[in-house]
């Protein structure tokens, strides 16, 4: 038998809504990278994405975009869920997203820059070519290192995650012990990126486990819902 949380909700019906959110946040952030070559990409194959084929990096940016915004949705159905364990632990999680969700969208800005650059009426036709690509690679600089920064909150908010996933009762311990060690790839890819920015394989080993944590979850969510093991230890 599902329980209900505060407000009357079915938990297997929040929980099955942020799965939802979150698989649907996964799959958009890979369509971004896929048709924009936005946030994974080099420096180079983001610049000829923005610059020789711009219908397909307009459409990975709304992808981008749509993904936060997934995300954020995703994070407050999580807050929902998890609040009956500690409120304020699921409160900081939520922050914590939500100011990264920001500074994500803000890192977009320099990348709509450099595409504005190739309009007519941007009134740019007074620099040089060279001009132009220099301000474009600054640009697209700014973009990486602001979307970097924004993976210290979202390895912020994977400690009290994966620390009330823990605690829940209704959800498997082994995916909480899992948020937290992707809370620890994602502290290093932010470390890495600004203090040894030529070692990006340094990154592979944790991006495997944020894949495994982020996408166990979400499907865990969405196919099983939140249902009571038996014997689990109750929320305090």
């Amino acid at each position: 038998m599902s329980a209900s949380l505060d407000d009357g909700w079915s938990r297997d019906r929040v929980a099955r809504f942020a799965g939802g959110a979150f698989l649907a946040f996964i799959l958009t952030s890979v369509l971004a990278s896929t048709l924009g070559d936005i946030e994974l990409s080099s420096a180079d194959s983001l610049y000829e994405s923005i610059t020789t084929n711009t219908a397909m990096f307009r459409l990975g940016l709304v992808s981008s975009l749509l993904s936060a915004f997934l995300f954020l949705l995703a994070a407050w159905g999580l807050y929902v869920l998890l609040r009956p364990v500690n409120r304020h632990l699921a409160l900081l999680f939520l922050l914590l997203n939500a100011v990264g969700v920001a500074i994500q969208c803000a890192s977009m800005l320099p990348l709509i820059s450099v595409m504005l650059q190739g309009d007519q009426a941007s009134h740019l036709q007074a620099y040089s070519a060279e001009q132009l690509t220099g301000l474009a690679y600054l640009s697209i600089g700014v973009y990486k290192t602001v979307f970097v920064t924004a993976q210290l909150f979202y390895s912020a908010w994977l400690f009290p995650l994966g620390y009330l996933v823990y605690k829940s009762g209704f959800l498997p311990r082994f995916l909480g012990v899992l948020l937290i060690l992707d809370g620890i790839a994602n502290l290093f890819w932010f470390l890495r990126a600004l203090l040894l920015p030529d070692y990006p394989a340094l990154n592979y080993p944790g991006w495997a486990i944020s894949f495994i944590a982020e996408v166990g979850l979400a499907l865990w969510l969405l196919i099983k819902g939140a249902k009571a093991r038996p014997g689990a230890d109750q929320p305090a």
